[in-house]
């Protein structure tokens, strides 16, 4: 059983800014039954924004909620059709977010695991070519699953 699966990767989406993508993800959540209370899971984005960038370079980006709120560790995957104003380490905007939100318990463990993967994957540029060009959700969860269940 994986981080995501085809439902967790949103495809072709049409947000106007980094923080309508943070709710976007923060309803999914609620869609997928790792949350009943979106505010909260958009809330905790929003106070880890306020800590410093979650962009990384060319156009990805990995913000991350930790709340108890979220039930289960998830991985969501989204893609805007134009890229957006975002603070990233290269001061380039972001079309892609690999968004982690974990459950308060396991901030500790799998919140690192998950987080230290997930930046080992956007260095890997056959990986961020692949998900640039898919528009196959089952495709796109398949690779980021295989990467993170890698011991």
């Amino acid at each position: 059983m994986g981080f995501l699966s085809n439902k967790n990767v949103m495809l072709e989406q049409h947000e106007e800014s980094r923080l309508d993508v943070l709710r976007a993800v923060a309803n999914k959540a609620a869609e997928l039954g790792v949350t009943e209370d979106p505010d909260a899971v958009y809330q905790a984005f929003l106070d880890r924004e306020d800590m410093g960038a979650t962009g990384m370079t060319e156009g990805f980006a990995i913000p991350h909620a930790k709340s108890p709120a979220i039930t289960a560790a998830t991985v969501v995957v989204f893609k805007n059709d134009k890229a957006l104003e975002w603070p990233s380490f290269d001061d380039q905007p972001v079309d892609i977010a690999i968004a982690l939100l974990v459950p308060d318990g396991e901030a500790g463990t799998t919140h690192i695991k998950l987080l230290s993967k997930t930046a080992v994957l956007l260095m890997d540029d056959a990986f961020k070519e692949m998900v640039r060009s898919s528009n196959d959700a089952d495709q796109i969860a398949a690779a980021i699953n295989e990467k993170l269940e890698e011991e």
